[in-house]
Formats: structure tokens, sequence, C-alpha cells
């Protein structure tokens, strides 16, 4: 028996329900051609955007040399329409006024973090706890406060080098982000990350039971170029990879890198990954992971943390980007008297170096903290105070944080800079940055997109 009812209606019935549909038609089309009532909008109307002007004593964009004085900003929806030194607000329109004891300035980038990593305090179990005891759900809850966290302190963009074991879940965080269901920084992911065999934790276990690793493992170009292709596939921004992985000192207390990706195999990551139209972070400490990567089209190094004289010419010719990441390095260091411990001290002293050096030379510098290698319970602005202490003016950190860290993600005049066109991502701090450098830790307001998130 059918599961279906049928049923059959009466000739004087079917007229009737004829009759009826002619008339409806009649009236819709009337209602069709009637006009709008006043005010109200048509369906081919868009909303009225909200209109925001900011008026600051005090402002910072990105871009120029010097602080700007009695600015005023329009946004209208998420991007910024007008900025018009001693201009007045339009009128009608919500006005934020920040006085002679605030600056204003283009919402904050981090060029290298890892929302999925929550520092790596051993009393916890360090790195390796996270991959083998935490499940996928538990890291990406963890990882959406990681994210609130950035924007609550200013940084409404950031570009997330690795997930560390949690796969492609960075492609989940940004959609959610995007579509209003948590709040967040505007994400660049790079999923899972590339390394070689033996290159990259969990290490040191027993060999005969299988374990996860923290960034996705291949061998030979073909396969390295199949990865790439893969993770571009499935979301990402960027292309990690992996130059170097170990690190120690040789008898003449220098550091030396454990080298991963041969030239081959880094050529095929980069020649695929430029051919798709993205770009190729590439982790590298120093020697020859490092050349390699210069030689084979990476345009970011990662750390970069023995810089030796041609690589630096290399990165000068080419535009290739560094994102130094130096407080990372400057945390909980080992004995002095262990092998680690005259590692760590290693790494910070050639870094201070290499900063310094790049700097000098005109390497294309961009700000990047590692945060996830340092809890994010930490201010992720810590990072201008290093990099303020070893040479750089307060403006240029500031601007390897805003214009230039927009510049390394193809947003040129698009973020980092408070300007006609740019996405409206603002924040405020109290007092003068240039001045004092940590003013930069404690925003007391944040716009991301047009929306305020934060207003103290």
């Amino acid at each position: 028996m059918s599961r279906y009812l049928s049923f059959t209606l009466p000739l004087a019935n079917i007229r009737k329900v004829a009759a009826l549909s002619a008339v409806l038609v009649c009236v819709s089309a009337a209602l069709a051609q009637k006009p709008a009532a006043s005010g109200s909008p048509t369906s081919n109307e868009k909303p009225a955007e909200k209109v925001i002007a900011i008026k600051a004593t005090n402002l910072i964009d990105g871009v120029s040399a010097q602080t700007r004085h009695n600015v005023v900003v329009v946004i209208r929806g998420n991007k910024i329409e007008s900025v018009t030194d001693g201009g007045t607000a339009p009128a009608g329109v919500t006005v934020i006024n920040f006085g002679p004891g605030a600056t204003v300035l283009p919402g904050l980038i981090d060029t290298h973090t890892h929302i999925f990593l929550q520092g790596e305090d051993p009393a916890e179990g360090g790195y390796d706890i996270q991959l083998l005891k935490h499940p996928s759900s538990y890291r990406a809850a963890r990882a959406t406060v990681s994210a609130r966290r950035a924007l609550e302190q200013g940084f409404t963009t950031l570009r997330d080098v690795e997930t560390e074991g949690a796969g492609y879940g960075d492609v989940g965080i940004k959609e959610a982000i995007n579509a209003g269901f948590i709040p967040g920084p505007r994400l660049f992911v790079v999923t899972r990350a590339i390394s070689v065999t033996g290159g990259y934790p969990l290490e040191g276990y027993n060999p005969d039971v299988p374990m996860p690793h923290g960034a996705q493992l291949g061998d030979g170009p073909v396969e390295l170029r199949k990865i790439t292709r893969e993770q571009i596939e499935n979301g990402a921004d960027w292309i990690k990879v992996y130059m170097t992985h170990r690190s120690w000192v040789d008898k003449q207390g220098h550091l030396v890198s454990q080298p991963t990706l041969t030239l081959d195999e880094i050529l095929a990551v980069t020649n695929e990954a430029h051919g798709q139209g993205k770009h190729v972070a590439c982790h590298a400490y120093s020697g020859i992971g490092l050349h390699r990567a210069l030689d084979g089209g990476c345009d970011s190094i990662e750390h970069g943390l023995s810089l030796d004289d041609a690589a630096i010419k290399q990165m000068v010719e080419h535009g290739i980007w560094l994102v130094p990441t130096l407080g990372v390095y400057y945390t909980d260091w080992s004995p002095a008297d262990t092998q680690d411990g005259k590692r760590d001290r290693a790494r910070a002293g050639e870094h201070e170096v290499s900063f310094k050096n790049a700097m000098k030379a005109g390497v294309k510098i961009a700000f990047g903290t590692d945060m996830g290698g340092i809890p994010w319970t930490q201010p992720i602005a810590d990072e201008f105070g290093f990099m303020v202490k070893f040479g750089m003016s307060p403006m240029d950190a500031i601007q390897s944080a805003t214009s230039r860290a927009a510049d390394l993600l193809e947003m040129k005049g698009e973020l980092g800079v408070i300007a006609p066109g740019a996405y409206a991502d603002v924040i405020t701090v109290h007092g003068d940055p240039l001045a004092n450098i940590d003013a930069l830790k404690n925003p007391v307001f944040v716009m991301k997109d047009g929306s305020v998130f934060k207003q103290q």
C-alpha cells in the first residue's frame, strides 16, 4: 500500500480553487506595483550603515612619522570614510571623544601566534601533554579563549602559524569569528605546518607506538608538494615550514641548528604555494636550514636567531621579511650549567645581535610574539619592550605591528592604518606610547571592523 495519501476533489470545488488562485495572483500583482511606505526600505534597499565619528586629540595613524593632533575619524559601517585634521564631526552621528590623555592607533597585528597552544608549563606536562591528553574540542575551546584575549589586548588581526597537532582547527575558529559566533581577531591561518621525518615533536617515545606530531610530516618534493596542496585546499592562508629543528651549542658556544627540508623539498613547497597565490613562512634559526629557506623562496623568516651577513644581505635584496619573536627567548631559561641552559643563552645572545644587524641593514621587520609558546595570560605587547630595548624606535616598533605587518599580509592600506578605505580597526591607550611603550599593554578602547568590542 502506498504511504502517500490521495484524494479527489469534486469538479465544483476545483472551479472554486481556480477562481481563488486567480484572485490571489491579481492581489499579488497589485501589491508588487504599490510603492513602499514613506521611510521604509524596499526589498532592494540596504539598511543604513551606522556612522561613528572618533575625535582623537592624539593619533598615531600607522604610517606617519609623527603623532597627529586634533583629528576626526569618520567610520561608516566597517570602513574608515575620512580622516581630517582639525575637522568636526558630522551632524547627527555617534561621537566618541578621546581627550589629551589618550592616544588613538590602528588595531595591532601579531604575525606569529599559536592560539591552540597554552604555554609549555612543565608542571602541566609541557608541550607533549597538550597533544597527548586533550581532545580537539577541549583545545578548540581554549583557542577560543586565546582569540578573545588577543582582541581584548587590542590585537585585531593575527597570523596564526600552526595548530600544533590540532589539525585544521584554526580554520574552524576563523569561520566562527567571521560568522559572529565568537569574538576574536581577524585570522590568517596556516593550518598544520610542514616538516620532515625526525623534524618535529612528539619525539622520544616507544617507536612501536604511533605518536601524533605537532606538524604534518613528509619527505621528498612530490610528497611535500602534495601536502602543500592539501593544506591550501583545506583553508590555509599561508604555508608554514620548519626549516630547522633542534638547536644546541658547539664547542665554541655558538648556536647550531638541525636542518630539515632539502633545497629541492622547500622549492617544491614554495613553487606550489606561490603558484596558488599563497606565501610561505619559514621557521629558521641559523646555518644550513636558514640558507635553504632563503634560497628556496621563503617569504618570511620566523625567529632568525642567528642571521649571518650573507643571510641579511639576501633578505634585503629579495625583500624577505623577518618576524623575530624576541620575548619568547628571554623567559624560562634552564640552569646555566646545563646543555639546555647554554643553548637558551646562546639563542638569546645571538638573537639580539641578529635583530640589531637586520634592523641596521634595512631588513623588513614585522611584529610577532610566538604567543602560545608564551602563556596567553601574559601581555602580548611585552614584545614591544624588547624591540625598543634592542634599539628600535617606539614609532618603528608600532609600525611593525600596524602598517608593516599589514604589508606582510598583503593587506596594505586595508589593515594597520587609520586612513580612508581601511577597515575600521581602532584602539586607544592611556598616555603616549612613544614616551612609554608599555602603554600598549592596556588598551581602553578596541574597535574591530567598525564594531566596538571594548570601551572603558
